[in-house]
């Protein structure tokens, strides 16, 4: 367990890092290797339930060009002995069906039911491949399964305890607000500024049918007398109501504290992390093509 436990603690890549030390492991169960694609199934725990069709048609595109860059996670089934439940690569997975692959590239781990989730909820998060509802689920999921606050959840998948609390808030808006969430009408800076508005339904509405942006759904929650969105972090008085809110917003996409210092239209943006997990995630959005 202590090994796991390690495993889990240094972050999914680090993780699938991992793949040649276990492939030579004197266990041959364990390790990667081409595992027949019918005899993997998804995780019934899976966080993710949305998979963009334009997404998934790239992704199967790439794989007829390139096959799968990298191992999809799985652990073996306890309920069909021979066979495998994904963990972590669903959509690696769906895609690869897809592009006709009878068989694709999976590391094989021996995890518990707790293990396999949370690196279920990890890997879905770090990749920014959840909803703003199902990374509310995810976070409240994650919280009641481990029994641990909102604090320890956010250490745990690499985000600030704000970006978290923020993001579970969500969870309260009305059910037609969700779906537009869910089907990407809305996005979650929208939602936040529905929170405090009565008739969250009827902006919501108005949002999808006028293009507005989050700006102006922020200036119509004023006038209805919801409280403005406040900062996630301290603010330099000097700095002018567009850039701090456009600090806003990149923290709550990042769940990193971000400091934007602008003259006259050329500056510098910083952002904090607190882990190495966190700088992997920069790297990778700063260099997804």
């Amino acid at each position: 367990m202590a090994e796991n436990r390690r495993g889990l603690g240094r972050g999914l890549s680090a993780l699938l890092g991992e793949a040649e030390e276990i492939a030579h492991a004197a266990d041959p169960a364990t390790g990667v290797r081409e595992i027949p694609i019918e005899l993997i199934h998804r995780n019934p725990e899976q966080p993710r339930q949305v998979f963009d069709e334009n997404d998934l048609a790239e992704l199967e595109a790439s794989i007829r060009d390139k096959g799968v860059l990298q191992p999809i996670l799985v652990r073996p089934s306890r309920q069909k002995p021979g066979e495998f439940e994904i963990v972590a690569g669903e959509r690696r997975w769906r895609a690869a069906q897809r592009a006709g692959l009878v068989a694709i590239p999976a590391l094989v781990r021996e995890l518990g039911d707790n293990e396999a989730f949370e690196i279920a909820i990890i890997e879905n998060i770090q990749r920014a491949n959840l909803n703003p509802i199902e990374e509310a689920r995810a976070y409240s999921a994650l919280m009641g399964r481990l029994g641990v606050t909102q604090e320890e959840a956010a250490k745990r998948v690499g985000k600030s305890r704000s970006h978290v609390a923020n993001t579970m808030r969500l969870s309260a808006l009305p059910e037609k607000v969700q779906d537009h969430l869910v089907a990407g009408r809305l996005t979650a800076g929208h939602a936040r500024a529905l929170l405090s508005v009565a008739d969250a339904e009827a902006l919501a509405d108005r949002i999808v049918a006028d293009g507005l942006t989050v700006r102006d759904v922020e200036a119509l929650a004023r006038e209805k007398g919801a409280a403005p969105k406040k900062s996630s972090g301290p603010r330099k008085p000097a700095k002018d109501a567009d850039t701090a809110s456009l600090e806003v917003d990149l923290e709550d996409a990042l769940g990193m504290s971000v400091d934007i210092t602008d003259r006259d239209g050329a500056g510098e943006v910083k952002i904090k992390y607190a882990s190495l997990e966190q700088l992997d995630e920069i790297c990778r959005r700063l260099m997804r093509r």
